[in-house]
């Protein structure tokens, strides 16, 4: 099926996509980063956990802490059940890393 329309507007809609698809791989960076950092400071709090002999790795409270606040900070347009599914993979996701480095850290010790 051939597009009929005018070339100058087949243009313009090819060009208004890469401007989209731009901002998207930025805004890709930019996630990456942010939660590349996020997960380091989650390690941070598995360390002083572990250091201070202060429990387990999960901790379900918190959890359900985080998961309200950005429950509570969603505008849309991700669903809550999206949004809530995302972070609950970056929680289990954190929750390796840390898991990882206090093996790492007891491997040292022994």
């Amino acid at each position: 099926m051939s597009d009929r329309r005018d070339p100058a507007a087949i243009a313009a809609d090819a060009a208004e996509l890469r401007r989209l698809r731009r901002r998207i791989d930025a805004l890709d960076r930019r996630i990456v980063a942010l939660l590349n950092e996020r997960a380091a400071l989650g390690r941070e709090v598995g360390r002083v956990k572990a250091g201070g002999g202060r429990g387990p790795i999960r901790d379900p409270e918190r959890e359900r802490e985080v998961l309200l606040r950005v429950t509570m900070s969603n505008g849309g347009p991700l669903s809550q059940a999206d949004l809530l599914a995302l972070y609950r993979r970056l929680m289990a996701a954190t929750r390796r890393l840390e898991a990882a480095d206090r093996r790492s850290r007891r491997a040292g010790t022994e």
